[in-house]
């Protein structure tokens, strides 16, 4: 059963049972002292008769009981109700006399009373009146009689029955009453808990910017608060899960795209050391680079796990003579240029820049394998390093097919190709030029493309020369 009808439910059982219970009292407690007041009314006469009837034994106090039984004939009483009739019995119930006629036997109560107690009883006709009869013991010299007189209660019990009735028609009434507003009030009282409910199933279908509103300052309105806030916490707990599992993605994509760079400058040094006749100086040179690549690329993959994965941003930065830094970049690359017809050619200035060396130098190596990929056939390309007043820039020019002037502003963006197609084709998968943005923004610096399609373009990484940590 839903909790909108257990609280109906509840709340019209506990009305009714309230308001049968109170009617109940009410009208039994009215009745029980109407009751006690007739049986008052019932001892006044009766002690109104044993006054008349002392009066009467004061005047001839010799009177036997069957003379006071002929006397009474003549002694009459009258009330509201009229003229009261009783009768003089005696220990047996034997009628002796008396005034009137009374509509009860004197025997089942008579019998029943001590010496010297008087007492009354509810007796019932069987053409279903109800009377009240009393009987109160008179002493003489020869025996005692009993002074009988009786009251009719019919009314109040037909009065009774009557309330009752209409208590009953008063309580269906009341019953239907209470039903509707008890509906109305659960349903309000529990339209919070409906907007929870259809707020929990959205975020059960992955809407997790679910809110509900909170208009009241009861527990439901607490628990509508409380909900908000779960809600709060789980769509940052799950944007944060979102974001480590794209960061994730996104070195697993890095890494894969710069390993290739050291890759191809290992693999192509490694094809000179196995291919071609080479000095002992060749062959250490090309060692070297060798096996500088390799340690770089050890360093590489754990500071990109640093950058895309960790958010790491305080890389310690250290000077760097910049002209030998751009010499040993463009050394790394040159055979896999010279293989593929590029002329690749590096001016540099000497300065000393405070810079983190292996993101630096992927900084460089993206830009060039960019550069080398816009390139069909031959071509050139220019790495240059230019002193700046409060920095350093490094530049790299290329003849290749340019950036169409539309995508620009998009091509530092994650998964962003100018041409798709072509870029895979060649390996890219769009993070290059992204993560160079990001190692830059890390050393304080700038990047900047200027190209014009067909004529080439031009990356320009400006470095301050006070940055450090």
């Amino acid at each position: 059963m839903k909790l909108l009808w257990k609280l109906f439910c509840s709340m019209v059982l506990i009305a009714a049972l309230a308001c049968s219970a109170g009617g109940y009292v009410l009208i039994d407690t009215q009745f029980r002292t109407s009751l006690n007041r007739e049986v008052a009314a019932l001892y006044e006469e009766n002690d109104l008769l044993r006054y008349a009837l002392a009066q009467e034994l004061t005047f001839n106090p010799l009177y036997s009981r069957k003379e006071l039984a002929e006397a009474a004939g003549g002694i009459s009483i009258s009330t509201s109700r009229g003229t009261v009739a009783f009768r003089l019995s005696g220990g047996e119930g034997e009628t002796l006399g008396g005034s009137g006629t009374l509509p009860v036997e004197a025997g089942p109560l008579v019998s029943t009373l001590e010496d010297g107690q008087r007492g009354w009883v509810m007796t019932t006709l069987a053409n279903g009146r109800i009377y009240l009869h009393a009987a109160s013991p008179l002493a003489l010299e020869d025996g005692i009689l009993y002074l009988e007189n009786c009251r009719e209660v019919s009314g109040l019990f037909a009065d009774r029955a009557a309330q009752y009735q209409s208590f009953f028609v008063l309580m269906l009434a009341l019953t239907g009453a209470v039903g509707v507003l008890s509906l109305a009030v659960s349903a309000m009282l529990l339209r919070p808990l409906s907007r929870l409910s259809a707020a929990t199933c959205r975020m059960a279908a992955g809407e997790l910017d679910q809110r509900v509103r909170v208009d009241r300052d009861d527990e439901l309105g607490q628990l509508s608060a409380d909900f908000n806030v779960m809600a709060r916490r789980l769509e940052r707990q799950v944007t944060e899960l979102t974001e480590a599992a794209r960061r994730q993605e996104d070195f697993i994509g890095s890494f894969a795209h710069e390993i290739k760079t050291p890759l191809t400058s290992i693999i192509g040094y490694a094809d000179l050391l196995r291919s071609r006749p080479a000095t002992a100086e060749q062959v250490r040179e090309n060692a070297g680079y060798i096996f500088s690549e390799g340690r770089r690329l050890e360093a590489l993959s754990r500071k990109l796990m640093d950058i895309i994965v960790l958010g790491k941003q305080d890389f310690p930065l250290r000077p760097v003579p910049m002209d030998a830094f751009l010499r040993q970049v463009g050394g790394a690359l040159r055979p896999a240029l010279e293989e593929r017809g590029i002329r690749l050619t590096v001016r540099a200035a000497a300065a000393e820049i405070p810079l983190e060396p292996d993101l630096v130098k992927t900084v460089c190596l993206n830009l060039l394998d960019n550069a080398r990929k816009a390139i069909d056939g031959p071509g050139t390309i220019l790495l240059e390093g230019l002193r700046e007043e409060g920095g350093y820039c490094i530049r790299v020019s290329d003849s290749g097919k340019g950036i169409p002037e539309a995508e620009l502003s998009r091509v530092t963006e994650a998964f962003y190709m100018v041409d798709k197609s072509r870029a895979r084709a060649q390996g890219g998968a769009g993070l290059g030029l992204a993560l160079c943005q990001r190692i830059v923004d890390l050393h304080g610096g700038s990047l900047s493309i200027e190209s014009r399609p067909g004529q080439g373009t031009q990356v320009s990484v400006r470095l301050r020369e006070g940055a450090g940590s």
